[in-house]
């Protein structure tokens, strides 16, 4: 299975680990330019990336198309994706089946942060092996492919939501 990942920020990267971890090709595409921190990563981790561009010969040879959440469902290359058929999901979407812990999704309009922040602090506080993901900390698809959490606390912005996943916008 190829995995095309749009986007090498911090959900990209983790979701390439991951994806890399299950046994699928890897390929990164941003089309503005990676971090040397993140690129540092996925060289130690012999995934495939580019930057400044999008290659379309690279991408829509994809099984399934990771999508950042900065990148646009109106972006030419996510249109053609779309217009042939290839999956495009979420970091959420790709992480979830591959982790077996509790995972506390926080949406909504106003205080998502604050929310999120209080509930990981009173499940730590209570002694659970918890992590904290979606718009706050590190990567939720890196820390799945770490396995080393019962729990997690997920902060999700609308676009992050997955309505097959049981995640449910209270909004």
């Amino acid at each position: 299975m190829r995995l095309v990942v749009l986007g090498g920020g911090e959900s990209g990267v983790g979701t390439a680990i991951l994806g890399k971890q299950k046994g699928y090709q890897v390929f990164v595409s941003d089309y503005g330019k990676i971090k040397d921190s993140y690129k540092e990563v996925l060289i130690q981790n012999g995934i495939e990336w580019e930057d400044e561009k999008h290659t379309e010969s690279l991408i829509l040879n994809a099984d399934v198309v990771m999508k950042s959440p900065g990148i646009p469902d109106k972006a030419p290359i996510v249109k053609k994706l779309v217009e042939k058929g290839i999956p495009v999901i979420s970091e959420i979407e790709f992480a979830a089946p591959f982790t077996n812990a509790i995972t506390i999704g926080i949406t909504g309009s106003n205080g998502k942060t604050t929310t999120t922040m209080l509930t990981y602090h009173l499940l730590k506080s209570a002694g659970l092996n918890v992590g904290l993901a979606g718009n706050i900390g590190k990567s939720f698809a890196e820390q799945v492919a770490e396995d080393k959490y019962d729990s997690y606390v997920l902060e999700l912005s609308s676009f992050q939501l997955v309505a097959e996943q049981g995640i449910i916008d209270s909004a």
